[in-house]
């Protein structure tokens, strides 16, 4: 039978002929469009531009660090081995997007929206993605200790294996969002937030204490 909670991610649309472009620094300016590229060891690290329009790119072993990239759009894009750590992200569409085994420790993306998404084997502690819409997304693999989704909302969305450990969750939308396997001790949750979601039996008993509620 076929699983009624599977979530199909549409996968970005890359094509196989990219201009390639490595280096020690790749500048990024204002208003800025990038397409069909594959940019790989160099650093965008602590620029600063809004209105970023990236489409049909992958970037290999590049380090944004820091960088600060306001309403950014990504849109078919591929992310390997990049260190996206304390980045601000604010107000970004991403769509067709893959993050894998990327740092993506402390970036704020906060009032965003991602659909279609994945992000596989990242390090995504202390980052901020507060009022976030989420729609088609899976986090696999991935360790979100004491994130911030205060208020986002989670559509057609699950967690396979990821650490939400002290992870901040209230006023967020997490009916239907599937977090067997998580680690969510500490997880901060209101009785409302964690209603329809799916859990183990295990991790209902931690939600009951997280919660206050005692059974016997």
């Amino acid at each position: 039978m076929k699983n009624k909670r599977e979530i199909k991610i549409c996968s970005p649309r890359i094509p196989k002929d990219l201009k390639k472009s490595e280096g020690i620094r790749y500048d990024i300016k204002e208003e800025d469009s990038i397409y069909n590229e594959l940019i790989s060891y160099c650093s965008i690290g602590g620029q600063v531009a809004e209105g970023v329009e990236i489409q049909k790119t992958i970037f290999k072993n590049v380090s944004f660090n820091k960088a600060i990239l306001r309403g950014i759009e990504l849109t078919d894009v591929r992310f390997e081995n990049c260190d996206l750590s304390n980045c601000d992200f604010i107000h970004a569409i991403i769509h067709r997007v893959e993050f894998i085994d990327c740092k993506i420790l402390g970036v704020d993306l906060s009032q965003s929206t991602l659909q279609n998404v994945i992000i596989n084997g990242c390090n995504g502690n202390y980052s901020l993605g507060r009022f976030l819409y989420c729609n088609n997304i899976i986090f696999n693999n991935t360790s979100f200790y004491s994130v911030n989704f205060q208020e986002s909302e989670f559509l057609n969305t699950k967690f396979e294996r990821c650490n939400l450990t002290e992870a901040q969750m209230s006023g967020c939308k997490l009916k239907d969002v599937d977090l067997r396997g998580c680690e969510i001790e500490g997880m901060k949750v209101r009785i409302e937030d964690v209603k329809g979601a799916i859990v183990s039996p295990t991790q209902a008993m931690t939600l009951s204490k997280l919660l206050g509620i005692i059974i016997k």
